[in-house]
């Protein structure tokens, strides 16, 4: 009797200890897949860090461009109301 109650202990002990085994194994994997996801975000935010710096004297150049282009687009304009005006007969 005492042979069968040790063997019946010793296979409950070996399930729990079975399942524990697995259960704090899936708890690695998540763990592992959490930080490889932290990693590959922590990437993506310095990525977004460096894209996003302030502009500064980039602005300036970029208003002059603007304002070249504005002043050809308006003589365009000017050209096409020219166009409009001989087409409509006035």
């Amino acid at each position: 009797m005492t042979s069968l109650l040790l063997a019946a202990t010793l296979a409950v002990t070996f399930a729990v200890v079975l399942v524990l085994v697995v259960y704090l194994l899936g708890i690695i994997v998540a763990l592992a897949g959490a930080r490889r996801s932290l990693a590959k975000l922590a990437g993506g935010l310095v990525a977004i860090r460096d894209h996003t710096a302030p502009l500064g004297e980039k602005v300036g150049n970029i208003n002059g461009g603007l304002t070249a282009l504005l002043q050809g687009l308006l003589a365009v304009n000017g050209d096409l109301a020219a166009v409009v005006r001989v087409a409509q007969g006035k």
